[in-house]
């Protein structure tokens, strides 16, 4: 096992990491940006240091300053967390360099399956259903306007490098075709410095539902079962739980086990996420992967009992899972709520700013994983997420009832959030059913 980890992120996933490193024994190393030495990774870290200003590039993604705290402090690992270097091959192949282990898969897996449209051809050789599109990279408007033709619209233009919704748009008919390409490629180039895009068949209402795997450096490879992420906006998650209200066992073990399958061809090892869609018969289609820790990771330990962090960590560190497909049981329901900085009534606009007060719900079948705290200032300059706040129930049911109560508790003031959103949503009737819910459910109910 590593003695020393260097925390290569901010906010509640460097102190969910902290706290895995905690447990292990391992000392930690947090990394901070000039307006985040009051954040709670800071404080609670064995050793910190200000790697520069506010913005990312100069921070968070300043590679030099953080290999170059990381050899100072003596560590032997880099956890990136998720974002900024999570996906970033050149990064693990710089820590590799270095003599620093990597905590994620290897550079060329994230490349093979960081390029969506190299991602999707890897899983259709591995037996992986894809969505219907062209293959390869394309932005020629013509061959598309032809194929959409035969496919039928709508259709979507997605950038291969691209996340979070930047680099993607619908195209409803062949008049917009044009349009669409150039704005996403301008869009892909400005957030990722990759211009390019694929298309694909958009599917109506889907759901996004995605398979958590987790693989070490022997070939061993298990899944943790679903998470149902459909609820979004800007095609952003605001809700996940676990395990998705429509999927059956039996389907949960048939895609689960063609996901194995597919993860153990690419050799992949470490935490990794399979994004799907299923359409309204549970066809389902790979969408993407993820080479790295989930926001939304909480809803699969809760139902598992696995903590994910500690076992990323063990796996990398040359240690063999201890835990085979059949140990892995499922207990109950869980339901996350993002917790954001933002005004639900103005179009989720970001609202950074001083906390002046803040009260934790508590109590059986909740847990909070957050930064921030009474006093501590939300910054403008990275993502809005304050925290999660995660109800864990034996029944679906019973999982919303308690996520009701802990939002009630929840007590945030000075900036506004996202809590009214989610009391509205734990009690409106559609989402509570929770048949009819697919990734425009917001749009369709006119919530945003």
């Amino acid at each position: 096992m590593f003695k020393k980890i260097l925390i290569a992120n901010r906010g509640e996933i460097a102190l969910r990491i902290i706290r895995a490193c905690k447990e292990l024994g391992v000392k930690t190393v947090a990394i901070y940006s000039q307006p985040d030495a009051e954040s709670l990774h800071v404080l609670l870290a064995d050793e910190a240091y200000c790697v520069g200003p506010a913005p990312a590039s100069q921070s968070y993604l300043n590679v030099s300053n953080i290999i170059s705290v990381a050899l100072m402090s003596g560590a032997e690992a880099i956890h990136p967390g998720y974002g900024f270097m999570a996906e970033n091959a050149d990064f693990a192949d710089i820590c590799k360099e270095h003599d620093l282990v990597f905590i994620g898969p290897s550079s060329q897996a994230i490349r093979q399956m960081g390029d969506k449209a190299t991602a999707k051809q890897t899983m259709l050789d591995a037996g992986m259903p894809v969505v219907p599109g062209i293959d390869g990279i394309t932005a020629d408007v013509p061959k598309i306007k032809a194929w959409a033709k035969t496919a039928g619209y709508p259709i979507l233009v997605k950038a291969t490098a691209g996340g979070g919704g930047k680099g993607m748009r619908l195209v409803e008919d062949e008049s917009q075709v044009e349009a669409m390409i150039q704005s996403a490629s301008a869009e892909a180039q400005a957030a990722f410095g990759n211009p390019d895009c694929y298309i694909e068949k958009y599917i109506l209402k889907p759901r996004h539902i995605e398979f958590q795997i987790l693989a070490d450096n022997y070939g061993n490879v298990i899944h943790l079962g679903d998470r149902d992420c459909s609820i979004q906006r800007r095609h952003q998650k605001l809700i996940e739980e676990a395990p998705s209200p429509v999927m059956t066992p039996a389907l949960r073990e048939k895609v689960g086990m063609t996901i194995v399958n597919a993860v153990k061809n690419i050799g992949y090892e470490g935490v990794g996420t399979i994004e799907l869609l299923f359409d309204k018969d549970m066809n389902y289609y790979f969408m993407e992967m993820n080479t790295r820790i989930q926001v939304e990771h909480p809803v699969t330990e809760m139902i598992t009992g696995i903590d994910l962090l500690k076992e990323q960590i063990k796996v990398a560190a040359g240690e063999k899972l201890t835990i085979q497909q059949k140990d892995v049981a499922f207990n109950g329901h869980a339901i996350e709520c993002r917790i954001n900085a933002e005004d639900s009534t103005k179009n989720f606009m970001p609202m950074p700013g001083l906390i002046d007060g803040f009260i934790a719900p508590g109590g059986i079948g909740i847990r909070v994983d957050s930064h921030a705290y009474q006093g501590y200032k939300i910054p403008p300059f990275y993502d809005s997420l304050v925290g999660k706040l995660i109800a864990h129930g034996a029944t679906r049911e019973e999982a919303i009832i308690r996520m009701r109560r802990g939002l009630d508790e929840f007590a945030i003031t000075g900036i506004p959030t996202t809590i009214p959103f989610h009391q509205k949503m734990m009690n409106f009737a559609p989402f509570v059913e929770g048949k009819e819910i697919y990734t425009n459910f917001m749009i369709e109910h006119q919530l945003v």
